[in-house]
């Protein structure tokens, strides 16, 4: 059923591997009256858990020019050991890395092993985005400022993003660092709101990375970036609430 719905929205299925012994994990999510979400995982254990290295479609992964990942494929064997020679074979292929390590504490076997799993692999990824609670979550502090966020760098990054909900976000890179003021929406449903917002980071990186290096650019890009995430949160769902290019320039152009 979700291979279809991806084909159904113009995603590529050729990568996907069914499990004939497991079943695929669900999420049951909840809203509070204020759109925030909390969640609830059935994996017990589910098809990706399951995905081995040799499994992997090496010639698939070498071909792409981003790779994207999150850390739920961390928390345990054999999908740790797929995850990371995923990434392996992807850089030395010329493969962009971008990590969003998507926290989702009630996966993991303590708060312990999370964040040691989270930055065990963080000093391989040129792109990192991370929440203000994931910011906090990992670096122990309560602040969300330019100082706790550059305790993440890493000689490796090329940007470092850090999501604010309705303030928007700041980004980082080795030359210029700043902020890009949100879009105010009525917001019934955050779900999917992080995904989208780098979806279209990722979309406007793939063909051209050296948007990384120009601070205008990147600025514009962020800006659709936001609205991206801003829309998403007007709609219930995560894939049926993914805006259209249309959707998001009706709302840049309206600001």
């Amino acid at each position: 059923m979700l291979a279809g719905i991806l084909k159904q929205n113009g995603v590529s299925a050729e990568g996907i591997n069914f499990d004939t012994g497991a079943r695929t994990a669900l999420a049951f999510v909840t809203l509070r009256s204020d759109g925030e979400r909390e969640f609830m995982f059935y994996r017990n254990p589910s098809a990706d858990m399951l995905l081995r290295p040799d499994e992997l479609n090496l010639d698939l992964i070498r071909s792409a020019k981003v790779f994207h990942y999150g850390s739920i494929s961390l928390i345990v064997e054999p999908c740790r050991s797929a995850h990371l020679k995923a990434m392996e074979v992807a850089k030395e292929a010329g493969a962009l890395l971008s990590y969003d390590p998507n926290l989702r504490l009630p996966l993991w076997p303590s708060k312990e092993e999370a964040k040691k799993q989270i930055l065990s692999i963080w000093d391989k990824a040129e792109v990192i985005k991370v929440s203000d609670e994931e910011l906090m979550f990992l670096t122990g502090s309560d602040n969300v400022d330019d100082e706790t966020a550059l305790s993440l760098w890493h000689d490796n990054l090329k940007l470092l993003l850090v999501t604010l909900g309705e303030k928007g976000c700041n980004y980082y890179t080795k030359s210029f660092r700043g902020s890009v003021d949100p879009f105010h929406v009525n917001a019934v449903d955050t779900t999917g709101a992080g995904d989208s917002y780098v979806g279209a980071l990722l979309c406007n990186l793939v063909d051209d990375r050296s948007v990384l290096e120009d601070e205008a650019r990147l600025r514009e890009v962020l800006r659709f970036a936001n609205a991206c995430g801003a829309i998403t949160t007007t709609k219930k769902g995560a894939i049926p609430a993914l805006p259209t290019v249309s959707e998001v320039e009706t709302l840049l152009n309206a600001n």
